[in-house]
C-alpha cells in the first residue's frame, strides 16, 4: 500500500513539473506536406544617422532648397517612333548638379513605369532611354539629395506619359539608360516578386491626378556602415498622410513580417537588417487599411542586399 501511494505521489510530481514548463515557440509553418521555416527580424526606428546630419549641416541652404523640375523631353502625350527616347530635365533652384570626388551629389531619380529608379546627375546634358518597347509608358522624376532622400516640395516632382510606336525594340533585352543601368526588364525576365501579391503595372491605367505612391528607397546593395541604418523614402502625390492632416497611410512590410505604418511624410530610418537579401514592400492605404488602387503603382516590392 505504501509503495502504491508513493508511486502515485511520484507520478503527480512529474505531471506538475511538466505542466510548469515554459511553452515552446515554433516558427515552422506547415504547408501541405512540406514545412517552411520563417525567420522574424525586429527592426528599430532610429534618428537620422549622425553622418547624414553632418552632411546636411555642411550643405547649408542647399539642403533646405525647394528645387523645381522642368521637363523638356519627352513631351506629355508624345508619340515617339523609336525605341530610343531622349530625356531632358533641368533642375531650377539653389541646387548644384554633378557628382563630387566621392561620386555623391544632387541628382534626379528617374523611374520608367514602376521599375527601380536610375540616378541622373548631369541634367544639363540629358540622357537616353534605350530599347523601350512599343506601348504607353510613364516617367516619374524627382530631385534627390546625395544620400537619395527626395526633396518633397511640390515642384520637385514631375510625371510624363508617352507612347512608343513602331520603335523596333528587341524585347528579349532590357531597357537601359545611357550609362547601361537597367530601367526595365526584358519581356522574358518579367515576373512578380516572389511571395508578394504584386500586380503587373499598366502604364495606361495610372491616373496622375489620383493618390499616387512612388517608391524610392531602399534600393540596391548596402555595405558596411551604410547597412547599419537604412532609409525608407518615397514620393507622395495627391494625398496626405494621417499625421499630416490627411486620410492615408503608407504600410511597409519587410521580409513578409508584421505590417507597420508611416503616418508622416518624412524619411524613416530602420536598424536591425541582417546580412543577405531582404524584401521591402510599400503600399498606400486608406483609413480602413485598404490598398488605394491606381494602375498597380501603389503597391511596390523591391529586393535589396545587405553586406556587413
Amino acid at each position: 500500500m505504501k509503495i502504491t501511494k508513493l508511486f502515485i505521489v511520484f507520478i503527480g510530481i512529474i505531471l506538475f513539473l511538466a505542466s510548469c514548463e515554459a511553452p515552446k515557440t515554433d516558427n515552422t509553418a506547415k504547408e501541405g506536406n512540406t514545412e517552411t521555416k520563417t525567420e522574424t527580424t525586429e527592426f528599430t526606428i532610429v534618428e537620422t544617422p549622425d553622418s547624414i546630419k553632418e552632411k546636411m549641416k555642411e550643405r547649408g541652404d542647399q539642403d533646405k532648397a525647394e528645387p523645381e523640375l522642368q521637363v523638356e523631353s519627352p513631351k506629355e502625350g508624345e508619340t515617339i517612333n523609336s525605341s530610343t527616347v531622349k530625356v531632358k530635365v533641368k533642375v531650377v533652384g539653389n541646387v548644384k548638379q554633378g557628382q563630387d570626388d566621392k561620386g555623391m551629389g544632387n541628382h534626379v531619380h528617374v523611374i520608367l513605369n514602376n521599375q527601380p529608379y536610375a540616378a541622373h546627375y548631369m541634367w544639363d546634358e540629358g540622357f537616353e532611354l534605350r530599347n523601350v518597347p512599343d506601348g504607353e509608358h510613364t516617367l516619374r522624376m524627382f530631385a534627390s539629395r546625395p544620400w537619395h532622400e527626395s526633396y518633397k516640395n511640390e515642384k520637385a516632382f514631375k510625371t510624363i506619359k508617352f507612347t512608343v510606336k513602331d520603335g523596333k525594340a528587341d524585347e528579349t533585352k532590357p531597357t537601359t539608360d545611357s550609362n547601361g543601368n537597367k530601367m526595365a526588364d526584358a519581356k522574358s525576365e518579367e515576373k512578380k516578386a516572389e511571395g508578394a501579391d504584386v500586380e503587373n503595372s499598366n502604364a495606361g491605367n495610372v491616373d496622375f491626378s489620383k493618390p499616387l505612391l512612388t517608391y524610392s528607397r531602399p534600393k540596391g546593395e548596402y555595405k558596411g556602415a551604410d547597412a547599419e541604418a537604412i532609409m525608407i523614402d518615397f514620393w507622395l502625390s495627391n494625398a496626405k498622410l494621417t499625421g499630416d492632416g490627411g486620410k492615408y497611410k503608407v504600410r511597409y512590410t519587410i521580409n513578409g513580417g508584421e505590417a507597420k505604418y508611416i503616418e508622416k511624410w518624412s524619411p524613416l530610418w530602420l536598424k536591425g537588417w541582417k546580412e543577405g537579401e531582404s524584401t521591402v514592400k510599400l503600399e498606400l492605404v486608406d483609413k480602413e487599411d485598404k490598398l488605394v488602387e491606381n494602375g498597380g503603382y501603389n503597391l511596390t516590392v523591391r529586393n535589396i542586399k545587405i553586406s556587413k
